[in-house]
């Protein structure tokens, strides 16, 4: 039951995130995320540790969406607190996802290599989706929808491993 509740408060999240850009309030999905990240935390036997993996997940991400920002592989229009930065709801997407790294995704855990297909193939769909919504535009499509799989393919197995180190959800 808790790995159906995750992936649907994920679901919910991302929906919140993307449409609330989409439609020039951002700060809906930053909210929702917000209330994601609570309840997650509040059933954690470590809250502290998984408190560690989001703030790793949104350093993550906010890098790599700046990255992607900076060299002119997509561009947003909601939610950009700097110019040149990654909007806000879209590093709260990120930590939003760092919360089913040790639940509805743990079985990815152990296997580098499918958490690297995972995002290689998963995330390029995800921002393809995002798109279309009007959430973000792209330059150009196809090379940086393979941007985004190749950043995701690095980074998918190393968060991952951070979700191993700083897992929450395991009994103490």
């Amino acid at each position: 039951m808790n790995i159906a509740i995750n992936l649907l408060l994920y679901q919910a999240g991302w929906f919140a995130c993307v449409l609330g850009a989409a439609n020039g309030l951002p700060w809906v999905g930053a909210l929702a995320a917000a209330g994601i990240i609570a309840w997650h935390l509040a059933r954690a036997a470590r809250p502290s540790r998984e408190l560690a993996l989001v703030a790793t997940a949104v350093v993550a991400g906010a890098l790599f969406e700046t990255l992607l920002l900076q060299t002119g592989w997509v561009r947003f229009d909601a939610g950009v607190l700097f110019d040149g930065t990654a909007p806000y709801w879209m590093v709260a997407l990120w930590a939003i996802f760092a919360t089913t790294l040790n639940v509805s995704l743990r079985a990815l855990r152990p296997h580098a290599w499918l958490a690297a297909a995972f995002g290689a193939l998963g995330a390029p769909a995800a921002y393809y989706a995002g798109a279309n919504l009007g959430a973000m535009e792209f330059a150009a499509t196809g090379l940086a929808l393979a941007a985004i799989g190749i950043g995701w393919a690095l980074l998918a197995p190393a968060l991952f491993v951070a979700a191993r180190r700083l897992d929450g959800y395991a009994q103490p």
